[in-house]
């Protein structure tokens, strides 16, 4: 049941004063600043798009000008490695392991295609903000469900530094709303306590009492009111520094996006728009003369007291080769720092050994698994949830049964030294260990099962061989 004290809280202003606080300083936050870069960043709002055209002007000092090419070009590199560590984790389903086949059958059906997915979503906000968080409630038929939460809407409060137990966590967004028939945006806040919700608006800094202000709880059943014992928000984290991936790389995507602009830049720079030279035009308005040459592309020219007249170019000539040399060594330098596969390396030609394969992920392995470190240790709280929703309704107690998460890394094989060596190693292992290194099995439960049926049949008489050409 609701606890009392939850309520005498929020009667309490020096509290409600403090989130004012804390809510002010997290929306300018470097923290919450750098999850806002990592997601403009992933979605191409890049730097460059801010650039204009300078030239140094009287003075000395740069002036913008409106007349010269101004490529703005984003070669996305930094999204491209966020997808490729994300999938190469969370592309396939993790598998869970169990003792207690009964449990792992109630996981199984919980942790579904709807579950992967909201998972691959917080895989993909941990790359971009450091962090990701998945929020737990019961839906209109009793189900326990996964909501994605974005984490720079998300402040939360710890109770020990290293920001496994969360004490409470208040969630800032804005929704639509019509105000004396005008759209507008309000801000809205949702404080997450152990013994359920509760909502604000937020007027300025003023945190203002959304309906009667009572606390919402996370569960009602036939009227009664429960919570979970813990507050149903668990943290996902790629590191723990909870480091977002563009800190590494955001200087060298910048300067890529620099380098393509500028050579497209230059290219553009026609005959034109280069340095003309005037010889014997003295007294001509340049400015006119400059637009005349656009407008007719030719230039009148004569003699004055027996010197010649005309008109020549200064160019510079565009080495491609030097730009194409700068554009390789950027995105290497990127891959590299972001800890990402170079999938264009002559590595990956030919027919790679263990060792090649080894040797050419193991930047990325680096990275996934203190990720994947990190994950299992929030499928720890996950599984909290889950125990006590089965608990709860009547499907068993799972108390003491403890679950194995297996991540399946979506990683280069050569599948032939693979079932080789999974052949070889039957009397040495036991079946199962080398059942799910087997490169066909996505699931070692289900094939177990298919293989106890195949035997079956064979010792009834019912499946032949495939020497009498009956399968």
């Amino acid at each position: 049941m609701l606890n009392e004290k939850a309520r005498r809280d929020f009667e309490d202003n020096d509290f409600v004063r403090f989130l004012e606080r804390e809510i002010d300083k997290f929306k300018v936050s470097k923290k919450r600043n750098d999850m806002l870069l990592g997601e403009r960043y992933y979605n191409g709002e890049h730097d460059i798009k801010e650039r204009k055209r300078t030239v140094i002007g009287q003075g000395g000092d740069l002036t913008q000008v409106d007349n010269l090419p101004n490529n703005i070009i984003v070669d996305n590199q930094y999204a491209r490695m966020v997808d490729q560590k994300n999938n190469y984790l969370l592309s396939k389903e993790v598998t869970f392991s169990s003792e207690n086949e009964d449990f792992l059958k109630c996981i199984k059906n919980i942790f579904g295609a709807d579950f992967m997915r909201v998972l691959k979503g917080v895989g993909q906000d941990c790359f971009n903000c450091g962090v990701g968080y998945i929020y737990l409630y019961y839906d209109n038929f009793g189900k326990i469900g996964f909501k994605r939460f974005t984490p720079f809407e998300i402040l939360p409060f710890w109770k020990n530094e290293e920001h496994t137990v969360l004490d409470f966590a208040v969630r800032i967004y804005e929704v639509e709303a019509y105000i004396h028939g005008e759209e507008t945006f309000v801000e809205k806040a949702e404080v997450y306590l152990e013994e359920g919700i509760r909502r604000f608006f937020i007027d300025g800094s003023r945190l203002v009492p959304d309906g009667d202000g009572n606390i919402i709880p996370y569960i009602n059943f036939e009227g009664n009111f429960f919570d979970f014992g813990k507050v149903p928000i668990v943290a996902f984290r790629q590191n723990d520094r909870e480091a977002p991936l563009i800190l590494r790389i955001k200087e060298l995507q910048d300067a890529l996006n620099i380098v393509q602009s500028d050579f497209m830049n230059n290219l553009q720079e026609d005959a034109r728009n280069t340095i003309l030279v005037l010889k014997n035009y003295d007294g001509t308005n340049l400015g006119e003369f400059r637009k005349n040459l656009a407008k007719f592309g030719v230039v009148k020219v004569k003699s004055v007291d027996g010197a010649e007249g005309g008109v020549s170019t200064l160019k510079v000539n565009i080495d491609s080769d030097n730009f194409k040399t700068v554009i390789s060594l950027l995105k290497s330098a990127i891959t590299e720092n972001a800890r990402g596969i170079d999938s264009k390396s002559e590595k990956m030609f030919g027919n790679l050994s263990r060792m090649n394969i080894q040797s050419i992920y193991s930047d990325i392995d680096l990275d996934a698994n203190s990720m994947e470190m990190e994950f299992k240790a929030s499928f720890e709280e996950l599984f909290y949830f889950i125990r006590f929703y089965v608990k709860n309704s009547g499907i068993g107690d799972f108390d003491r049964s403890s679950v194995k998460v297996i991540f399946n890394k979506d990683i280069l094989i050569n599948e032939t030294e693979s079932i080789d060596n999974c052949i070889k190693s039957l009397n040495i292992l036991s079946k199962d260990s080398v059942i799910s290194q087997h490169p066909w099995v996505n699931d070692v439960l289900e094939e177990k099962i298919k293989l106890e049926k195949d035997e079956r049949g064979v010792l009834n008489g019912e499946r032949e061989t495939f020497e009498n050409g009956v399968v």
